[in-house]
């Protein structure tokens, strides 16, 4: 019986495998999280760079959340990162939830985003 990090990988390969049929040159809006934080980036996979990050350890933001590994702080940084991904130029991206179920601190984030003005 697989345990919860071969079952984790396995689901983060399967996304990835299927990011790269579909994404036909967009960049990639990567999530990671943790108990604690939650961290994204927009990511340019053809150049092998970071276009844009939000994450809830930013100064800004940590005076205003109560914690950064809930809803409000998924929503928060879903909503920072829009702003930032269209203020360099990105409208549209592929969402690689990376291992995580969509639920959750992921799904606010999407929704987020989504709000904020990007569209995947």
């Amino acid at each position: 019986m697989a345990n919860s990090k071969e079952l984790f990988d396995r689901r983060r390969r399967r996304n990835r495998t299927q990011l790269r049929k579909v994404s036909s040159g967009r960049p990639r809006l990567s999530v990671h999280r943790t108990l604690q934080q939650i961290y994204v980036q927009v990511i340019d996979d053809a150049q092998g760079k970071t276009i844009a990050s939000a994450s809830s350890l930013e100064k800004d933001l940590r005076s205003t959340l109560k914690g950064g590994g809930n809803k409000e702080a998924a929503a928060a940084i879903g909503k920072l990162i829009a702003e930032r991904a269209i203020k360099a130029g990105v409208k549209e991206v592929a969402f690689d939830r990376g291992g995580y179920k969509y639920h959750g601190r992921v799904k606010a984030l999407a929704d987020a985003a989504r709000e904020g003005g990007l569209s995947f």
